[in-house]
């Protein structure tokens, strides 16, 4: 996994520490100065998470009875979270320019009460999930209260993927966790809502992979001032085949995330099967048919094909499929602040380049404990979540502290062409156009679809 940096703030003696990890090189960033009215200070990335993100260097103390990986991955699963942390979103339908929707959730409903100007949460979900999941409602039940509330006053947008939480498959192509042209779609759409706003990425598992791929396709371009990556799986062919090698990743891990995108797909069977010549309705078939899938066996039947637009897919087979959407190789290219958190217990990611690729930009972390989505901790009443403080204070760092950057607007100039399509310029493929708006309740999950995968 490359070599291992341990950075501790000064005043912390606990045993068990994330072990945090820093590019020889930190990057330095424009801060705004906290004792004048204009001005900033160049700080680098070390020195301001270790002043004001001081959660990250705390040890992460399990419940006494999620005391593994495998307990913590389970509870993630099986937990009951139907009392904390509730969320009611407004979702836009877009229609993207090869025929897929997208369902965008903005958190809060009444978009009036936020400033024009106030930083955007965009969230990327895992596998199957969706803007209802309890790991997401964590962090946005706080990010978007306001101020006088104790929150951060932050606007959120969940980019729920084609066919999830409830968003209508309405072409022959699903997703990946390679696959960033909904992302690039969905991003366009948000900046040109809000101008003002500061974009700034939450992704969770394989959302994690998708906005870690796309900060290392766009580089400079990229619409996102800021990234924090959850559990991503990094490199996805030897974190797949990591889970055959044991009785509990392959039965209960990897079959139960093909099991979850079977139920998916069998939900949208009919809209994929129009025409069943379609290379996609044939692949489709076979893989509802499957019987007791593991996550492998799906990719292989199914996401090498329709998990994404030619000319990559389809791809031979699921391993050549993994090779290509891994995130890990993209670290090098990143260009804005990223922190990753996962934990040296997930059952589901073994492999964590926590070398960072030596890029100054990147802060790897790695937990001792957590599982995979998991970090359970006592709250005061309730069950809590150790991430949930650091990635706030992350938040605020990057939404407010830091100055605007002068290689902020290097993204491509947006236009909207006769047609109504919201386009970037030099890439005619892109568009999106605004389909219909509606209120959904964001803190029940889908029928057949486990939660925190």
């Amino acid at each position: 996994m490359g070599a291992l940096l341990s950075v501790q703030a000064p005043a912390i003696t606990q045993t068990h520490l994330p072990t945090v990890h820093f590019a020889e090189k930190p990057a330095l960033l424009p801060v705004k100065k906290q004792t004048e009215t204009d001005g900033t200070d160049l700080l680098s990335l070390q020195e301001l998470l270790e002043t004001r993100c001081p959660s990250l260097f705390t040890e992460f103390k399990p419940l006494w009875w999620l005391f593994n990986g495998h307990l913590q991955t389970i509870y993630c699963v099986l937990g009951d979270f139907s009392n904390r942390d509730h969320m009611t979103y407004r979702r836009t339908y877009l229609r993207v320019a090869d025929g897929g929707t997208l369902g965008l959730d903005f958190a809060p409903v009444d978009q009036s009460s936020v400033k024009e100007d106030a930083p955007i949460v965009v969230v990327q979900h895992g596998l199957t999930g969706g803007s209802y999941e309890p790991y997401v409602r964590a962090v946005l039940s706080h990010a978007c209260a306001p101020v006088e509330k104790g929150g951060l006053g932050y606007r959120a947008v969940v980019i729920n993927f084609r066919g999830c939480a409830g968003v209508p498959l309405t072409s022959y192509r699903l997703y990946s966790a390679g696959h960033t042209d909904d992302t690039r779609n969905a991003l366009a759409y948000i900046h040109h809502q809000f101008p003002k706003a500061r974009l700034l990425g939450l992704g969770f598992s394989l959302g994690s992979n998708v906005l870690t791929r796309y900060l290392g396709e766009e580089g400079a371009q990229t619409r996102l001032q800021s990234v924090c990556a959850l559990a991503c799986p990094w490199d996805l062919k030897a974190n797949n085949h990591g889970l055959l090698t044991s009785f509990l990743g392959k039965h209960i891990y990897s079959k139960g995330m093909g099991g979850n995108l079977q139920n998916l797909l069998k939900k949208h069977i009919d809209s994929l099967t129009g025409d069943p010549t379609h290379h996609v309705a044939i692949a489709a078939k076979t893989a509802v048919g499957l019987s007791n899938p593991t996550l492998a066996d799906f990719d292989q039947e199914f996401t090498r094909i329709a998990g994404g637009p030619p000319p990559h897919f389809p791809f031979p087979s699921s391993d050549d499929y993994y090779v290509w959407g891994s995130s890990d190789k993209m670290i090098p290219d990143i260009t804005v602040p990223f922190l990753s958190i996962n934990a040296d217990d997930d059952p589901v990611v073994r492999h964590v380049p926590m070398h960072g690729g030596e890029n100054g930009s990147v802060v790897m972390v790695l937990t001792k404990r957590g599982g995979h989505l998991g970090w359970f901790k006592a709250g005061d009443g309730f069950v809590d979540r150790w991430t949930t403080r650091p990635i706030l204070e992350w938040l605020k760092l990057m939404g407010e502290d830091l100055a605007p950057s002068a290689d902020s607007s290097r993204a491509p100039k947006l236009f909207v062409d006769e047609e109504g399509w919201l386009r970037e310029e030099g890439r005619p493929h892109l568009g999106c156009k605004e389909l219909s708006e509606t209120v959904v309740e964001g803190n029940s999950g889908e029928a057949g679809i486990l939660q925190g995968l």
